[in-house]
């Protein structure tokens, strides 16, 4: 098979009119020609960061949509399946990535659960650790958030990093505002790269020391404009991800929409191709063709380097995609989870209290940072309740894994005017979470995730909808046509309630991501993330 166009030789930084001639899997030779080339052919885009699990697809059908947009890989942490079902819910990662062309490259998750703070579904320690090391499906360490153990000589935090060390695999990080001294020592421990940065100053810091800094622009968390000046510069050690992406905004796009948006910056389209296509196969030693001879075929057609779109994608020498058409195929799989806790009654989200001041959490829209502020009380009966003039929610963490007390907060900026959202995507452990405008919403919208065994819901006095998400709680078992038709309208009937936030369950799923300072919820209580330690809810 040929396939004629304008190749973009990104080592080179050369565009010459040729053909890519493929035999098998393999590209057979690259020629240069006199054909009339419209369009561009280069290496297929990596999303250098991602957690499958947000965009509530399996990869299988993940797979389906992402080919579409030119994607061919992903360097794939599983921590949020593994939270829930630990080494068995990654090997399902593994074993369904696998019957489809799309290559996905996971990691073993170091961090479950993230903390010890929270109640997690599974564990995964260092002897885990050392079994997964040894499995070539395992590419690297995933993402260490437990800095502080990092930082304090912890042994077991130790153990997991030197056995990706003993195996030649990269270890990730994720160190959000992590700076000087304890920066240096983070890196020293021999973490690689960062996705966390959020800050131009903190970003060159880590890159000025060695680390690669991986672009993030996710759903909720959106570091695109903070960190892209440095690309010029520092372009043979960035790398773009998304992090997390819920199921509606991958149907509209993935790394190739991060491609335009830096080409329009003026940046020099060869480093940005370095970032997308090059830097993350050299990192993570990735079996993924470069558009060389001899290497797999995978690489895209695009119609021009400004828009990049996707006209043709290929995967192995296999056409996967074309025209918006994707020829990737659904197929079957078993249905996971892991659900245990009983329904809930209404009082069980009363807060008994006397205080005349509360801590709330201050949600930033489009950050997984927030703010820890003060407020007077609301108090009704003793119990301690929403103020909706003042967005001042009530919020819930429910273990879904035992039955218990749920844990209680109060949040700003969800904005809602009536009713509850509610959601098992809670990272990372992957309780129920949920905020709303008084305890009866709050409790219907709980139950209704209980009742499905996992989904993320909208509940008001007039209606109830769930989109279910029976695998792992988390995950869909739709294809992502469905499942972002059902989410967009869900995200709809959440700012008819009063969200202003853009994402707001995707917001929602990080208030309880205790590793992401500064003041958080978890099953267990109030969090503050920057001294590591809990908090009390109520100021004496």
């Amino acid at each position: 098979m040929i396939v004629q166009g304008n190749i973009v030789d990104i080592a080179n930084k050369k565009i010459f009119k040729g053909e890519v001639e493929i035999e098998n899997d393999r590209i057979l030779e690259i020629r240069a020609t006199n054909h009339d080339c419209e369009n561009y052919i280069l290496p297929g885009f990596i999303d250098a960061h991602i957690h499958i699990e947000s965009s509530m697809l399996v990869p299988s059908e993940f797979a389906k949509i992402a080919v579409k947009h030119g994607t061919v890989a992903t360097v794939s942490d599983p921590h949020e399946i593994a939270n829930v079902l630990g080494v068995h819910g990654v090997n399902f990662m593994i074993e369904n990535g696998k019957k489809v062309p799309l290559k996905f490259n996971f990691g073993a998750p170091s961090c479950v659960p993230a903390t010890s703070f929270e109640s997690a579904g599974a564990v995964i320690n260092s002897n885990d650790i050392k079994v997964m090391m040894e499995n070539p499906d395992i590419k690297y360490l995933a993402e260490m958030m437990n800095y502080p153990g990092v930082l304090f000589d912890d042994a077991e935090v130790l153990a997991k990093i030197q056995h990706a060390k003993n195996n030649n695999k990269p270890i990730d990080g994720h160190a959000p505002g992590l700076r000087g001294d304890d920066a240096s020592k983070y890196i020293a421990a021999g973490i690689s790269t960062d996705h966390e940065c959020f800050t131009y100053e903190e970003a060159l810091e880590k890159l000025q020391k060695g680390m690669k800094v991986i672009i993030r622009e996710g759903s909720a968390a959106k570091n695109f404009n903070a960190l892209i000046d440095l690309l010029p510069e520092h372009f043979e050690n960035m790398m773009f991800c998304s992090d997390d992406k819920h199921p509606d905004d991958l149907l509209l796009g993935h790394i190739n929409q991060l491609c335009e948006r830096a080409v329009a910056k003026n940046i020099n389209v060869f480093k940005v191709l370095q970032a997308v296509c090059i830097n993350p196969v050299k990192h993570y030693n990735l079996d993924v063709g470069l558009l060389q001879k001899r290497d797999f075929a995978d690489f895209i057609v695009v119609e021009d380097l400004q828009k990049f779109k996707v006209l043709e994608t290929y995967i192995n020498g296999e056409l996967v995609a074309k025209n918006g058409e994707s020829f990737v195929k659904s197929v079957d799989f078993e249905v996971l989870n892991n659900f245990k806790t009983d329904k809930k009654k209404v009082e069980d989200f009363n807060f008994t209290t006397s205080a005349q001041k509360i801590r709330v959490i201050e949600v930033l829209d489009g950050e997984l940072v927030t703010n820890q502020i003060e407020t007077e009380s609301f108090i009704e009966n003793g119990n301690l309740v929403s103020n909706i003039k003042k967005d001042i929610l009530k919020m819930t963490v429910v273990n879904r894994y035992q039955n218990s007390e749920p844990s209680i907060a109060f949040i700003k900026n969800f904005g809602l005017k009536e009713g509850a959202i509610a959601s098992s995507v809670g990272h990372d452990s992957h309780n129920i979470i949920a905020v709303g405008v008084s305890d009866e919403a709050i409790c219907k919208a709980v139950n209704l995730i209980i009742k499905n065994r996992g989904g993320v819901c909208a509940v008001n006095n007039t209606e109830e909808k769930i989109v279910s998400l029976p695998v792992a709680g988390i995950m869909s078992d739709k294809s992502a046509e469905e499942i972002g038709k059902s989410y967009a309208q869900l995200d709809k009937i959440a700012k008819q309630m009063g969200s202003q936030l853009k994402a707001p369950y995707m917001s929602l799923s990080f208030m309880a991501l205790l590793v992401i300072p500064s003041l958080k919820l978890s099953d267990k209580g109030l969090f503050d993330g920057t001294s590591f330690t809990f908090t009390s809810l109520e100021i004496e």
